[in-house]
């Protein structure tokens, strides 16, 4: 959800974002997530990293899934804890960015990052080896983020180049896995007042080897 470290105060800034009466980003599941709704076995343990004010961890829930969910700002975590009691589901969520999140191995069977490109080069290299280190072995992680091209877009996003995704850097990051889908494209998003317009996209899923 685009926690930007160049802020001076990222919680802050992500409270008074969240702070409106609407959902930021909409109540609805992230699209490229719900397309992958067959990998999503009930019963199964997710984490929603940096999941904002709660639509994807909700949904993830919905679909039976036991559902941890962090992010750093209270006043979003706050609006995700209203949507999960309105939706009548439970979601184990947690104030934390993403370095203070406690990062158990082999925890979870689905890892859900969706447009979490706050990171920095460094940050991010830290935040995707943790992501693959507390998937389980068979367990899936589902990402999507912009591409560099959205920054003619202007439709959405951190508005820097170092934040973006490309296919290689996924594929280079993530080596460790099985790459089952790895696709860049273009669609017109309606996610919120954050995510509205013609996109830049990269949507990959990709499996943690069986030992």
């Amino acid at each position: 959800m685009a926690h930007e470290r160049h802020f001076s105060d990222a919680a802050a800034t992500w409270d008074a974002r969240f702070g409106g009466s609407d959902f930021l980003f909409g109540s609805a599941p992230n699209a490229y997530l719900a397309s992958q709704r067959g990998l999503l076995a009930a019963g199964a343990s997710a984490l929603a990293v940096a999941d904002g004010d709660g639509r994807n961890s909700v949904w993830l829930a919905q679909q039976g899934l036991r559902v941890d969910a962090f992010d750093i700002s209270p006043v979003g975590v706050a609006k995700a804890s209203a949507m999960a009691r309105t939706a009548g589901v439970e979601v184990n969520l947690q104030v934390a960015d993403c370095e203070a999140w406690n990062w158990q191995a082999d925890a979870y069977d689905v890892v859900v990052a969706i447009f979490v490109q706050f990171a920095d080069p460094a940050m991010r290299a830290r935040l995707f080896e943790n992501m693959v280190a507390t998937l389980k072995p068979g367990g899936y992680l589902i990402v999507q983020g912009y591409t560099p091209a959205q920054l003619d877009y202007k439709t959405g996003g951190p508005g820097v180049r170092a934040h973006l995704y490309t296919g290689a850097m996924l594929r280079e990051a993530f080596a460790a896995l099985k790459i089952l889908d790895l696709r860049e494209y273009d669609a017109v998003l309606a996610e919120g007042s954050a995510h509205r317009g013609r996109s830049a996209l990269l949507g990959m899923v990709a499996r943690k080897r069986q030992a």
